[in-house]
């Protein structure tokens, strides 16, 4: 049985409204909420619309004591999110853009408070990860509490292709996934499937692409008797807050396995280690700039059509977005969530006003020619000028008080409330 809520019977008016909201009943009476990115043509890019629609349902429903865990999936059969709608960032970044520029304090800033609020929820937010996920879907993902992939799932961060860098929260996933193998995807843009998110602590299941239905059911079928109804941050809201959690697990593990594609990263997990461990950046582009280094390293990893493509994909990418990328590694290696929002956002708008984000748009999704005129060789970028340039991405360029972030670094952080609690 489907209910209504305000928001479906404005969406049944709108089809074409960028996310849907619909909910179902359980068998006991209580409500699931499904959220759908609706711009399947796009391939669901995430726009400051979505970001703004998702974040003010999510709010309704963590108040709403009837819904008991949130779906979010994509429509359509090709993606779930492939990233960010760029086209109006990419006109509002004109050279008469003031730093930093009010549209890309819009896009980033309502795009990173939403991860926010979704790492921090206190309701199951379950991730129906089919299809294509890159960037800003990224970033959904993996601010989601119970990811699912399936045999079609193909993830990645290709910033590097369009010289912004790995954002989205991307710095602090990135970090997490084992033996620098996150460093490579980055530097890389490597395609992954979704035994790869399985082995990265991006997912935690694998069904088959046609399980939807009976996921639902199983999900309809559980007993939500005892699932968190309240929102406050207490002892007893974290015993029922798990509880919620525990029965969308139990359901979830109850669904057949199905078998997914073998995982690059577990069979070439030692030889991208060797790798990324080689030195510095410098060592490591010596490395993916030579075919000859990399057959010494591992023939087999060489000769994979999956590290030709991703080696490809580097050679052909941004200097400035592969010194960031190194840069915010290891510089957000012990920050929190919040932190690495705070700094991905300086980073973001500085790269907005630098010429190498708008030149990898123009080339990749403008004007299609694909040959970006790069602003800087990746020697300029290693220099000691090229790292002041670098380093000062971090830097805040905002006025006192003006972050759009502002105040998630002290006693208003959702991290110090939960610590503190």
């Amino acid at each position: 049985m489907t209910t209504s809520t305000d928001n479906n019977n404005q969406n049944a008016a709108t089809p074409a409204a960028p996310v849907l909201f619909d909910t179902e009943q359980t068998d006991c009476g209580h409500l699931i909420g499904i959220m759908t990115l609706n711009t399947p043509k796009s391939l669901n890019a995430l726009s400051v619309e979505m970001c703004q629609l998702l974040a003010a349902q999510l709010e309704q429903w963590e108040c709403d004591e009837q819904v008991v865990a949130l779906v979010l999936k994509g429509a359509g059969d090709k993606a779930f999110c492939a990233g960010g709608d760029i086209r109006k960032l990419y006109d509002s970044m004109s050279e008469s853009a003031p730093l930093p520029n009010p549209y890309a304090t819009e896009f980033f800033g309502h795009e990173y408070r939403l991860y926010r609020q979704m790492h921090f929820y206190s309701k199951p937010l379950i991730l129906w990860g089919d299809g294509i996920i890159m960037g800003g879907g990224m970033g959904l993902m993996a601010g989601c509490s119970h990811r699912v992939v399936t045999e079609r799932t193909r993830f990645a961060m290709p910033e590097v292709t369009i010289g912004l860098f790995p954002d989205a929260s991307g710095s602090w996933f990135l970090q997490r996934i084992p033996a620098k193998m996150g460093l490579f995807l980055g530097l890389t843009g490597a395609m992954c499937n979704g035994n790869d998110a399985i082995l990265s602590n991006l997912a935690e299941y694998a069904v088959s692409s046609g399980d939807y239905d009976a996921i639902l059911q199983r999900l309809k079928q559980s007993d939500w008797q005892q699932a968190a109804h309240r929102t406050d941050i207490s002892h007893q809201h974290q015993r029922q807050h798990n509880s919620a959690h525990d029965i969308v697990s139990r359901a979830l593990a109850a669904q057949p396995v199905t078998e997914l594609p073998a995982s690059k990263l577990a069979t070439y997990w030692h030889a991208i280690g060797q790798l990324m461990n080689s030195g510095g950046l410098s060592d490591i582009d010596a490395i993916l700039q030579s075919d000859a280094a990399l057959e010494k390293l591992d023939t087999d990893f060489a000769q994979d059509s999956w590290t030709q493509r991703a080696v490809a994909t580097y050679r052909a990418g941004c200097p400035v977005t592969v010194a960031l990328t190194y840069a915010l590694y290891h510089r957000v290696a012990d920050l929190s969530l919040e932190q690495v929002l705070y700094l991905e956002a300086n980073v973001a708008v500085h790269c907005a006003a630098n010429p190498d984000f708008k030149e990898g748009v123009r080339a990749l999704l403008i004007d299609k020619d694909r040959n970006p005129n790069w602003s800087r060789a990746l020697a300029d970028c290693l220099s000691a000028d090229g790292q002041a340039y670098i380093y000062q991405h971090f830097t805040n360029p905002y006025a006192a008080g003006e972050h759009p972030l502002e105040g998630w670094l002290g006693s208003e952080a959702l991290g110090s409330q939960i610590i503190n609690h």
